[in-house]
């Protein structure tokens, strides 16, 4: 037979879980003032232009087209799917509820990773002399490229004054 220790006031109070707070409008304006958000389009425009960099280093290192050619490949290998993502996502806006913009959402970004899966497929038979590690470097940096438009978001002038 177990036993059963009483419950203590201590133990019920740690069970207890922070009452949840919803913002009123005004408090999620100031948040979203706060943190602006970031446009996919900044986000894909980053991506390109790191993806091109990526393919000019790899010719100005190596002097070979084909791995000039491979980083540019996997450069676009994110950024064609990230492109159609931010269209999708531009569309969501406008949705009915947030159940059919999580929905949709989804949606797209299952698309954007079944066609970066098809992409990647369909390289050997794309690029002349494929070069998997250059074209694995364009793909990885230019993947990456999101955390430094997030960095490099504008601020938003006017900004809320805590009360």
């Amino acid at each position: 037979m177990p036993i059963i220790a009483p419950v203590s006031e201590f133990d019920t109070d740690e069970l207890e879980e922070p009452a949840f707070k919803p913002l009123t409008a005004v408090e999620a304006q100031a948040l979203r003032e706060q943190q602006p958000m970031v446009s996919p389009w900044r986000v894909v425009r980053w991506q390109v232009l790191v993806g091109v960099l990526v393919a000019l280093v790899f010719w100005a290192l190596t002097r070979k087209p084909a791995l000039a050619w491979s980083a540019a490949y996997g450069a676009l290998a994110v950024v064609i799917p990230a492109a159609l993502f931010a269209r999708g996502l531009i569309r969501q806006r406008e949705a009915a509820s947030a159940g059919s913009a999580l929905a949709g959402f989804v949606m797209w970004e299952i698309v954007k990773i079944a066609l970066t899966v098809a992409m990647l497929l369909a390289a050997p038979r794309l690029v002349v002399q494929l070069n998997w590690l250059a074209l694995l470097a364009g793909f990885v940096v230019t993947m990456k490229v999101h955390w430094v438009a997030i960095w490099l978001r504008p601020k938003r002038q006017n900004s809320v004054k805590k009360n």
